[in-house]
């Protein structure tokens, strides 16, 4: 049986592998042991845009009530916000109901412990051990309660804008919100500090999250840029924990591209810790060598960015992140954020005597294919004992020795192996991971 939470808690198709049921149980057993074996448990709940966002919250609360927990509910709000207002308002957790990139079939609910963080491991396998078990919690019997927390955006700008300018006079942004959880909050908090803002992607009808916009799509913002005579674009992801950006000329500023800027911008005022950048595997070696040009190094760990906040955290590392726009920014908040994020990119531009297309040339790319194998959540493992598909990836790493590389991994989030490559010609790179990522899904029928 396959773990219940993947690496960024429970996700799945609303109604298939996330049900109603299974949100109840999550709110009833979670906040049984997040309370440490209190009975009256505080949570606070936020949510993206998706249209069954509000059947899963209501499920959470039944179970978090039942339980005799207090819940505090922050409506549709950025994933960070939540852990930001969990930690503010003394709770015991936060829960967060977005599927994040994902489209809006899916869905999906994350813990955040009191201070913030997502939950380890060990807690999550407690979690799911007593799901498993229908555990009986028959000495509870006091009721719980629900109320809803006013302005909880407030907090959370009150929060993130501590220790970074809160001016952007004269400043023009084009801000793309994915028609998700920054959409109503996003444009206000940036023309509040002086940003002249243009907006797309806020309309959310509870299916078009991330559909056509957002982190995930950036032509129009692409385009939008390229016509316009803004300073920066914007783009975030539908629960706004990811910032990717565009320039004046509408190229895209990428995760490792942000990571660069921002990176050697603590080291110039002297607050990067061990002149370090924490990144994955997946990020891109020009990244690497951008970062020692300025006297700076990274470290690698695993794809997904709670292995870069568990290394930053275990290291004392204050900035690491992924080539998808996730961006921790430890001495701000617990999570990627992507509003700060975009808040500290914007103070660099607006501050610097270079614009957003030559500050985004101090880094060069090497070019890096990904090429996605469909194959059942129950087989993502499989290719590591398929003895077929591993002689043809010695082949392809036998082949770019020295000159590029390769990365196989399973997502941690859908049903994917994903084919990474990366070296010096775009064209024999899309080949090779075409028809491994093929053969992939061939064996793994």
């Amino acid at each position: 049986m396959s773990r219940l939470f993947g690496t960024d808690g429970v996700r799945g198709v609303f109604g298939e592998e996330l049900t109603i049921d299974l949100a109840y149980n999550l709110g009833r057993y979670g906040s049984y042991l997040l309370a440490e074996g209190s009975h009256h448990p505080k949570i606070v709940i936020g949510m993206d845009t998706r249209e069954s966002g509000k059947p899963l919250e209501q499920a959470l609360v039944e179970g978090i009530t039942s339980v005799g927990g207090e819940v505090l509910l922050a409506g549709v709000i950025p994933t960070p916000a939540i852990a930001v207002i969990t930690r503010e308002l003394g709770a015991d957790a936060g829960i967060v109901i977005s599927a994040s990139h994902n489209p809006y079939q899916f869905n999906g609910i994350k813990f955040f412990d009191a201070q913030g963080y997502k939950l380890p491991d060990a807690l999550e396998d407690q979690i799911e051990a007593l799901i498993n078990e229908c555990a009986a919690l028959d000495d509870i019997t006091a009721k719980g309660s629900v109320s809803t927390i006013d302005h909880p955006e407030t907090i959370y700008f009150d929060h993130i804008t501590k220790g970074i300018s809160k001016d952007l006079t004269g400043v023009k942004l084009v801000l793309d919100c994915a028609n998700g959880a920054s959409a109503a909050i996003a444009k206000d908090f940036f023309e509040s500090i002086g940003a002249q803002v243009s907006v797309i992607g806020d309309q959310p009808d509870g299916q078009n999250i991330n559909c056509g916009c957002g982190s995930t799509c950036l032509k129009t913002l692409q385009e939008m840029m390229a016509d316009s005579d803004a300073d920066l674009g914007l783009a975030f992801d539908g629960d706004a924990d990811r910032c990717l950006a565009v320039d004046e000329k509408g190229q895209i500023i990428d995760g490792d591209a942000i990571l660069n800027l921002i990176g050697r911008h603590m080291k110039s005022q002297g607050c990067l810790k061990k002149d370090t950048v924490v990144v994955t595997v997946m990020s891109n070696i020009g990244l690497d060598l951008a970062l020692k040009e300025v006297g700076c190094k990274s470290i690698k760990t695993q794809v997904g960015d709670r292995y870069v906040l568990e290394e930053m955290r275990a290291n004392d590392y204050n900035i690491g992140g992924e080539q998808s726009g996730h961006v921790i920014l430890l001495d701000h908040n617990t999570t990627g954020d992507g509003m700060l994020t975009a808040l500290y990119l914007a103070t660099i531009i607006k501050n610097s005597p270079q614009k957003a297309s030559e500050l985004n040339a101090l880094m060069t790319s090497y070019p890096q294919v990904l090429v996605n194998a469909k194959v059942a959540n129950t087989k993502k493992h499989d290719y590591l004992g398929d003895a077929v598909i591993q002689d043809e990836i010695q082949k392809v790493e036998s082949h770019f020795a020295g000159q590029g590389r390769v990365l196989i991994r399973p997502s941690g989030t859908e049903p994917l192996v994903r084919v990474m490559i990366e070296g010096n010609n775009q064209r024999e790179l899309e080949k090779i991971a075409g028809n491994l990522a093929s053969l992939i899904e061939e064996r793994l029928v």
